[in-house]
């Protein structure tokens, strides 16, 4: 898991471009497990299918900065010698009592790199009902493979405006849901397909 901070021309592209266009943009339910009414998509370059068509909200150098995002990610862990495509872009405005349950990405590859982009918080992530010196309401949590009794696998992400955190389509993860306010938070997912040879990478340096 690698964490980037979104620059503040993209940050304010991003929130602007939703904001602006929420009417017209395709509503990404039917694609996603999340249980959020108001997920939409931003940017879609896969296959075209009945639960979405190819579109493209975003400028050019918004697209841009995610895919030096996404190869800077390859190039830090040595995966050498890969090709990159961005799939889809999408936003999440999550209510109270709204969730994510438990889930992985992928693309037109099962191979790729997903993300979660804070673009809005709320003031309160509300009544914690138990153990409120550990509070989990409106936490992302990213859930390692790893076994182990002494292992550290399971990891929750501080989250800030503008955090944006890059990690394999097959790392579980969820989002817990909050309470007590009638704020929302936003958060943007991208997806981006990597075809590499695995064998070829393995142990790279």
């Amino acid at each position: 898991i690698m964490r980037y901070e979104t620059p503040l021309d993209i940050f304010h592209a991003i929130n602007s471009i939703y904001e602006q266009r929420f009417q017209q943009l395709y509503p990404a339910n039917k694609q996603l497990v999340g249980k959020i009414k108001d997920e939409h998509s931003l940017f879609y370059n896969g296959e075209d299918e009945s639960k979405m068509k190819r579109h493209d909200h975003l400028p050019v150098n918004v697209k841009q900065w995610f895919m030096e995002m996404f190869h800077h990610y390859l190039e830090f862990n040595h995966i050498r010698q890969y090709q990159t495509h961005l799939n889809s872009i999408w936003v999440n405005e999550m209510k109270a009592h709204e969730y994510n349950p438990v889930h992985v990405h992928q693309g037109n590859l099962f191979t790729g790199l997903s993300s979660v982009m804070i673009l809005k918080l709320p003031n309160t992530y509300g009544v914690e009902y138990s153990a409120e010196q550990a509070p989990q309401n409106g936490k992302l949590q990213i859930l390692g493979a790893t076994n182990g009794q002494f292992a550290k696998v399971d990891y929750q992400p501080p989250m800030e405006l503008r955090d944006f955190y890059i990690f394999p389509y097959d790392m579980r993860h969820c989002v817990y849901p909050f309470n007590g306010t009638n704020d929302t938070r936003r958060t943007l997912a991208a997806n981006c397909d990597v075809l590499y040879d695995p064998i070829a990478n393995r142990g790279a340096q």
